[in-house]
């Protein structure tokens, strides 16, 4: 009886972590919902990094799976948004996009060039496409 307390307090503890994706992509929102369900967290969506922005200050989230390319506000942006305000900073972000790595960070370092504050390489970074084994343990890395 006891066992079965702690290990329904364990579940109730990891559903209550949220994961927002950020993407524009249905398809990509639907593939990437999915494998976050199937590992035990709650997804919440968003189709663009302006809609992103509004959720992480409204839901603030676990953990971010964020797209670098998107219309009305880039990945990029977010990214940028998220890791140099402090209330934000902390919340873990997964690149995942189908852009190279180091153009990302060419990218972060272009910004940098004309802001006053650097920022922090992601915790993690996917390329597209991946599969759904190695998403789902470099989120369950972050939220475990």
């Amino acid at each position: 009886m006891i066992f079965a307390k702690i290990i329904l307090k364990k579940e109730e503890e990891i559903m209550a972590k949220k994961v927002l994706i950020v993407d524009d992509d249905v398809d990509v929102r639907t593939f990437v919902s999915s494998v976050v369900e199937d590992i035990g967290y709650k997804p919440e969506l968003a189709k663009d990094g302006e809609e992103g922005i509004g959720k992480v200050k409204k839901e603030k989230p676990d953990l971010v799976i964020l797209d670098i390319l998107m219309p009305k506000e880039s990945g990029i942006k977010m990214y940028r948004a998220l890791k140099t305000d402090s209330q934000f900073s902390d919340i873990p972000v997964i690149m995942h996009s189908g852009i190279a790595k180091r153009t990302f960070l060419r990218s972060q370092k272009a910004l940098d060039e004309f802001g006053d504050q650097p920022v922090p390489e992601p915790e993690a970074y996917l390329e597209k496409p991946i599969e759904p084994e190695e998403l789902g343990a470099t989120i369950k890395k972050f939220l475990s």
